[in-house]
């Protein structure tokens, strides 16, 4: 078995053309460059592209295929240098059941399967060539499809305020809206981590995943996991997401989540809270925290969970700018090395020791930071 890091939420900005897919996302997030970037600076062993279902985007697959630069991989997913990529979609459903809008992230294990997924799934959507649209058509039949190709499906950042399973607050039960049985994992989102979200009964018989949702290069791997398997390949994702044979997730790594924009209750018009808020005409945007508090309850039979490690990225580390992280990266090879394997004494010879320190204290969330709320990320200090 070996371990190897994963973000599986990563969006596609423009193609290779130069058309928009997630239209508010960085245009330098193109397939080519975002595995470049996710193998090469990022130290990631699998990413999850979740805009793949766009017809664009398969050429440039194929493409690489063609080139000699990437594989189909036997198992699953498509190798290309020391990653291996798994191709996904991020749908936005709305049915009679759901009272949302709210996202789930699909996965399939070859292009084929996802071309498949292309031709059904423009019958259900405006715009086949953007990202997240909504789908006219159930959850449950969504579901059906993608476990019929040997898919993957999970909910997406289960607990934001908009367009997530729990965030609106309107339904309570996830059986409400999807077949519990056809789900593999949820994904927590920014402002959530596993110590919030294990006290939701419903949510016991799910691995936890924490990605980026990344709409830039450089939010690739600010939330991912470390994940044990045979092989980095999609049947062996399948295996540890459901804990057989050995394989399992081994570590969540993510922001603390009072970083995350979500993470407290305020007014969407002055962010403050409620106890603080003076408008006549207040519009509060529940958070994260007390979503969870309302849905949380005592029950027997918790599940061991991996640990859930509170980690900042380099970018965002205060006396890190892009020029000592260049020469981080070119003295450790990728960020991932740094952040998890690189030595104090080593660090020294490259950085300030006061970098240094930070770095590895970093490793274990020794960090404090003020709560974020209401679309406004909250703050970091590290500590003296």
């Amino acid at each position: 078995m070996n371990a190897y890091f994963a973000d599986l939420h990563i969006h596609i900005g423009r193609t290779i053309h130069g058309d928009p897919v997630k239209i508010t996302a960085s245009d330098e997030l193109t397939l080519t460059n975002i595995v470049d970037h996710a193998a090469y600076q990022k130290g990631l062993d699998m990413v999850g592209v979740i805009d793949s279902h766009v017809p664009a985007v398969q050429s440039e697959i194929l493409q690489l295929i063609e080139e000699g630069k990437a594989e189909e991989l036997s198992g699953g997913g498509i190798r290309y240098g020391p990653l291996t990529l798994i191709l996904g979609c991020e749908v936005e459903v709305y049915d009679e059941y759901c009272q949302g809008p709210l996202h789930v992230l699909c996965y399939f294990p070859t292009l084929e399967a996802m071309q498949r997924f292309t031709v059904w799934q423009s019958e259900r959507v405006t715009n086949i060539t953007l990202s997240s649209q909504r789908m006219y058509g159930s959850a449950q039949e969504l579901q059906r499809f993608v476990k019929d190709e040997g898919g993957i499906f999970i909910p997406a950042h289960i607990f934001i305020p908009f367009k997530s399973l729990y965030g609106k607050g309107v339904k309570t039960s996830l059986e409400e809206v999807f077949d519990p049985k056809l789900i593999d994992g949820v994904e927590l989102g920014l402002s959530a981590d596993t110590n919030m979200a294990e006290g939701i009964p419903e949510l016991a018989a799910y691995s936890f995943v924490t990605n980026s949702d990344a709409h830039s290069l450089p939010k690739i791997a600010r939330e991912y996991q470390e994940i044990l398997m045979e092989d980095c390949c999609f049947q062996e994702l399948v295996f540890a997401l459901h804990e057989q044979d050995g394989r399992r997730i081994i570590g969540n790594y993510g922001m603390n989540p009072l970083l995350g924009k979500y993470y407290t209750t305020v007014c969407h018009m002055c962010l403050k809270s409620p106890e603080q808020c003076l408008c006549e005409e207040a519009v509060m945007v529940k958070g994260v925290a007390d979503r969870i508090h309302e849905l949380s309850d005592e029950y027997e039979g918790r599940r061991k969970r991996p640990p859930y490690i509170h980690q900042i990225p380099l970018e965002y580390l205060p006396k890190i700018g892009p020029k000592t992280l260049r020469k981080l990266i070119e003295a450790f090879g990728t960020e991932m090395t740094i952040i998890h394997h690189t030595s104090i004494n080593q660090l020294k010879d490259v950085v300030p020791l006061s970098v240094a320190e930070m770095i590895v204290k970093n490793r274990s969330g020794d960090v404090s930071v003020d709560a974020g709320g209401g679309g406004m990320y909250g703050r970091i200090k590290v500590r003296k």
